[in-house]
């Protein structure tokens, strides 16, 4: 009995993370909202267990395949093309200790994806200022810390060669926790070099096709 429960649970919570997935590749909805969705759209307004949710990186690995599916032909170049971003805006910000997370960096990237760095500096004003001063307008909010803590963490997000870039801001001694993995070992934050070495890799493997 207990082991057709828990194959019932692996199904829907499966079930749900396709769902999930495909709201985050076709519409480009974020990992939190998707997954409420997806469990809303399954089970309906029924109250949701929690081990039935799955976690980011089931749903990150039910992306990847949607995205092989369905936008196999469009996607690695879509990727490709903000990682070259993300690393011209690194270059720009490299005073800040910029490290890429998000979709550009775990692979995920799509249509409606927008590039996400983290910076680290004495102050955040110190990258309004170096903004301002090159003329880029930028709007300011907040995001979730990466670190798991409750305050969160103050955003700067604008435009750059017409697609969306958002700046988290730490202070520099959260550097110390900035190269942490995730779950299943998986990357979450990857300074200047290691995106350069993504990029290069990427253009090898066009170059050998």
């Amino acid at each position: 009995m207990a082991k057709h429960i828990s194959s019932d649970t692996d199904a829907l919570r499966t079930e749900i993370a396709v769902a999930a997935a495909r709201m985050i590749a076709e519409e480009g909805a974020d990992y939190g909202s998707a997954k409420r969705r997806a469990a809303r759209q399954i089970l309906g307004d029924s109250k949701v267990r929690g081990d039935i949710l799955p976690d980011n990186a089931q749903i990150e690995d039910e992306v990847r395949e949607h995205q092989a599916l369905f936008f196999g032909d469009t996607q690695p170049a879509r990727l490709l093309h903000l990682r070259r971003l993300a690393i011209e805006l690194m270059v720009l910000l490299a005073a800040f200790s910029p490290h890429l997370t998000g979709a550009v960096l775990n692979g995920t990237a799509g249509d409606h994806s927008e590039i996400h760095l983290q910076l680290f500096a004495d102050s955040a004003k110190d990258v309004a200022v170096f903004l301002m001063d090159r003329n880029i307008r930028f709007e300011v909010s907040e995001s979730t810390d990466f670190k798991g803590r409750a305050d969160p963490v103050e955003t700067l997000s604008f435009l750059w060669k017409q697609e969306g870039v958002h700046l988290a801001m730490y202070e520099v001694d959260d550097l110390r926790g900035a190269l942490k993995t995730g779950a299943g070992g998986r990357i979450e934050r990857l300074p200047l070099a290691g995106v350069r070495t993504l990029v290069a890799q990427a253009e090898l493997n066009e170059e050998e096709k």
